[in-house]
């Protein structure tokens, strides 16, 4: 893609673009690429570079973003006022394979720790996991009193609460198990406390079984009615996995293990412009050195589907996406909710129009690779390379997927700014300088460096090595730092 661009103040994305995306407020009567505007635009907005009548396609990085819903004039701003959807309900895909060209191979290490189920993690952190919600606040108890008592022994200890585990069913009850499960396995973690009250549907002893043949030195289980006092219980058995997990040291591992979730959330005109092409530029450097990137939230792939469609590397990954697709659209009409129903009121604000607009630049953080599985919600990485994992967008419980899924850190773009972060680390990258600058408690990386005019190579080299100084433990990512450690998980079904 070769942005076109004009006194800094209008970006065109793609040559076959008719409109352009400002890049700093545009008056009404000034002119660029040629063209008057004809009313004020604000930044991140769209503006018309031909006239173009009721019912025509609106084009920006070179694909339709809908029709216009009115005769549109040169100079015009294009939005949510005269610009509609195309995505319909269901569609009829057909495979049509993309001509993949395959990265130049990659090798190289990093320092993380070996795990004795042959996993790698980049931290050396105890977590306690509940399996019911009603344990939260007790759980909080035990981390304050465990890090007191032994916080020194490791990178962290925190827990992990959320407000699931009982009183659900069928399919909703076995995502909750899941994705704990997942938490549970996950190499970050070099111990893990099961905690359970003990009358849950989540039952802790069954719970212990989905996690297969395990290292007893990292797990422990504290089932709370069996205990007088499930604190002092508990607070024993941290000690016992924190002097286990202090003996653990990190060694060079390839870079071939390192796995890494994608994620955008609050984005903006300049999202799909500066943060996610630099998220997918890391993505295919992953690939390269033959790691593993995992692009999730299915309902904002959405009128770009098809693209991603064509890169999956055989018909029966094709098959597993439409699935996937057709999946989540069938999930939205079960509740009587319209499939196009997206963006946010932030998402608009900020100059994305319909979910094609949105969808567009969401999926350039899967950079240019082929698709080499496609994973179910709550499932784990298998397969290096481009991973799709099923799973809404809401950014609580795409993080939470993404971690279960075995992401060692999340690559989070935003150009509305959060404070969210999983319980792995999260890179938050900004589309966009001044939300760099104003939020810079919450801001890691400044991805609005690409509009004042550097190389795309030499930003995603510095994205890199933060990304590698993370992954050492030898930086810390403002998520980490402030304790913003979140957990959601995708409720589908009935309550008890």
């Amino acid at each position: 893609m070769k942005n076109e661009q004009e006194n800094a103040k209008l970006i065109k994305i793609h040559a076959h673009d008719n409109v352009a995306v400002v890049l700093q407020v545009i008056e009404k009567g000034e002119e660029a690429f040629g063209i008057i505007a004809q009313e004020t635009i604000g930044t991140g907005h769209k503006m018309a570079l031909h006239d173009l009548s009721q019912g025509d396609s609106v084009i920006k990085y070179g694909h339709s973003i809908g029709q216009a819903a009115t005769d549109i004039r040169a100079g015009e701003h294009v939005h949510t006022h005269n610009l509609k959807t195309n995505i319909a309900s269901y569609d009829n895909y057909e495979y049509h394979p993309a001509a993949v060209n395959p990265p130049e191979k990659l090798s190289g290490t990093f320092l993380g720790y070996e795990r004795s189920d042959g996993k790698v993690g980049i931290r050396n952190e105890i977590w306690i996991i509940n399996t019911v919600g009603c344990m939260n606040s007790i759980s909080e108890r035990i981390v304050f009193k465990a890090k007191q008592a032994f916080g020194q022994m490791v990178d962290d200890i925190i827990a992990i609460r959320h407000p699931y585990g009982c009183s659900q069913l069928g399919d909703d009850h076995e995502n909750t198990r899941k994705i704990l499960a997942g938490l549970a396995k996950h190499p970050n973690a070099g111990g893990v406390l099961v905690l359970g009250l003990g009358c849950e549907n989540n039952v802790a002893n069954d719970f212990m079984g989905l996690l297969g043949d395990y290292d007893h030195n990292r797990y422990r289980l504290v089932v709370a009615q069996e205990h007088e006092d499930e604190e002092e219980a508990a607070l024993q058995m941290i000690g016992e996995l924190a002097a286990y997990a202090s003996k653990a040291k990190r060694s060079p591992v390839g870079l071939d293990r390192l796995i890494v979730g994608m994620k955008c959330g609050g984005s903006d005109g300049f999202s799909g412009i500066t943060a996610n092409p630099l998220a997918g530029r890391i993505s295919d450097i992953i690939v390269a050195y033959g790691g593993t990137a995992i692009l999730t939230e299915t309902p904002e792939m959405f009128g770009a589907e098809t693209i991603l469609m064509n890169r999956c590397q055989t018909p029966e990954l094709f098959e597993k996406m439409v699935m996937m697709i057709n999946g989540f659209k069938a999930y939205f009409e079960r509740h009587g909710q319209a499939v196009y129903e997206n963006p946010a009121p932030g998402n608009k604000e900020g100059g994305i129009s319909t979910l094609e607009d949105k969808s567009l630049g969401c999926i350039q953080k899967g950079g240019g690779g082929w698709v080499t599985a496609v994973l179910n919600y709550g499932d784990q990485v298998r397969t290096s390379g481009l991973n799709l994992l099923d799973g809404p967008g809401n950014d609580l419980i795409a993080i939470t997927a993404l971690a279960a899924a075995g992401a060692h850190m999340i690559l989070f773009t935003t150009g509305r700014g959060t404070p969210a972060g999983a319980v792995v680390p999260t890179i938050k990258i900004a589309s966009h300088s001044k939300l760099a600058a104003r939020k810079a408690n919450w801001i890691d990386f400044d991805a609005g460096v690409l509009l004042s005019g550097q190389p795309m190579e030499t930003a995603a080299y510095d994205l890199w090595r933060m990304m590698i100084e993370v992954a050492q433990g030898r930086a810390k990512t403002k998520s980490e730092i402030y304790g913003c450690r979140e957990l959601a998980i995708f409720k589908d079904g009935v309550v008890l």
